[in-house]
């Protein structure tokens, strides 16, 4: 699982350079996706241990990253669409903020799945 985590931190950071450079570079608030993978991946990499206690704490710290960047992404995406919504803007970027977020929320949501799913499988298979 630390290795899928790796993958999913690396996707992160491309949707936030994606979203840096499509907004023409002026809003740094578009690499938070970027900064949440890149907290994934340092724990990810932490997580890469033989020592199994060591695994688990890091695997937890990256499920609680996830459920967090999902929520945000979430709320403050939602949030985004009804602004544009109520005030009929249009986006000047090439890629809007309120589909960075969810494209970061729906990532996020994948990434928490799989690892609660990984989690379970675990526990039943008695590696606990």
């Amino acid at each position: 699982m630390a290795k899928l985590t790796l993958v999913f931190a690396a996707l992160l950071i491309v949707l936030g350079l994606v979203g840096f450079l499509g907004s023409g570079s002026a809003h740094p608030t578009a690499l938070i996706p970027a900064y949440i993978g890149l907290a994934l991946a340092v724990f990810g990499f932490l997580a890469i241990s033989p020592n199994e206690s060591r695994r688990k704490l890091f695997m937890h710290v990256n499920v609680t990253i996830g459920l967090l960047g999902f929520l945000g992404g979430l709320i403050e995406g939602i949030k985004g669409w009804c602004h544009t919504a109520a005030t009929s803007a249009a986006p000047n970027a090439i890629i809007s903020a309120e589909a960075s977020k969810l494209a970061l929320a729906g990532l996020m949501l994948l990434y928490v799945i799989l690892c609660v799913r990984s989690f379970i499988a675990a526990r039943r298979s008695g590696k606990v």
